[in-house]
């Protein structure tokens, strides 16, 4: 069980500790790396486990997670969308250095109108392969949907516990075409005792200071999500770091964010079972009981 700040034991610890521990880690054991943008320290291998059980969302206390810009990339994901207009027009800009004309030339990808991403994570979750033309082309009934293998895998009673229930966002045939490769790469779906899902994951690359927590809430919100549409109960996200990095202007920040003791974890409330993935939106989330520490400025870096 989690500990909340006000009602714990000295046994219990809470879930978020897991991160804080690993800022600690790379404070004290990291490597300066020099990287394609910027400085980091960095260490190799990490791993977290956080529970989904009693509708438990582990968006991270110690300082404020953008949960709704994160709700709206994670269903433009799974729409299977490449377009960053349709985020920057929700107001969500997480994308846009990466859509800058700038930056996509500086990738080759002169031919792709500004805000065109190529084949990045949607793309490959729903078309896997599918030959790329632009953001705006229909690629229904092309390449390999893997995530509506995976639902209707969930779906059914006698294959649901299949361990063959993974889906890849790395592919080495589009990494070229894409404006950025994918950090987090595969993530496998597992059920156990009949209806509890779980979600691993493993993230090539991870900031931990601002891409880390929008991370694990994004996947976490996933399985709440593909267990309220297949009928299952959501149990654990665990989350596996190939490099896990701070970008040094980030130190500082995050030796204030470890002083801090992590709140209760808030609750999410799916309302609406749709007929189809594609149809959820960001209504049907209620996020109720969040508390979290004041806000913490670090800059993204692209």
């Amino acid at each position: 069980m989690l500990k909340s700040q006000n009602n714990m034991s000295t046994e219990e610890k809470h879930d978020e500790e897991q991160y804080l521990e690993l800022i600690k880690n790379i404070i004290n054991n990291g490597s300066l790396e020099i990287g394609r943008n910027g400085n980091t320290y960095a260490i190799i291998g990490s791993a977290m486990r956080f529970s989904l059980e009693n509708n438990r969302i582990p968006l991270l206390t110690t300082k404020k997670v953008a949960w709704k810009t994160c709700l709206k990339e994670l269903l433009w994901f799974i729409r299977g969308d490449t377009n960053n207009k349709i985020l920057t027009e929700q107001r969500c800009n997480i994308w846009k250095g990466n859509a800058s004309r700038e930056f996509l030339d500086s990738r080759g990808l002169n031919h792709y109108e500004e805000d065109d991403l190529g084949p990045v994570y949607g793309h490959q979750w729903r078309f896997f392969n599918a030959k790329y033309t632009d953001c705006h082309t229909d690629y229904n009934g092309k390449g390999v949907d893997q995530l509506q293998y995976i639902i209707d895998n969930l779906k059914n009673p006698d294959t649901r516990n299949s361990r063959r229930l993974v889906m890849s966002a790395w592919n080495p045939c589009q990494l070229d075409e894409m404006a950025l490769p994918p950090c987090h790469v595969l993530v496998q779906f597992n059920v156990t005792c009949g209806n509890k899902l779980s979600c691993s994951m493993y993230q090539r690359s991870g900031d931990v200071g601002l891409g880390v927590p929008f991370n694990i809430a994004s996947y976490s919100f996933l399985t709440s999500l593909i267990a309220k549409h297949c009928d299952l109960i959501p149990h654990q996200f665990i989350y596996h770091l190939g490099n896990a990095h701070i970008y040094d202007d980030h130190m500082d920040c995050l030796k204030q964010q470890i002083e801090r003791v992590p709140y209760d974890f808030p609750i999410v409330d799916i309302e609406s079972k749709r007929e189809n993935i594609n149809d959820y939106c960001l209504d049907d989330f209620k996020i109720s009981n969040y508390e979290f520490h004041k806000p913490l400025k670090m800059e993204m870096r692209v």
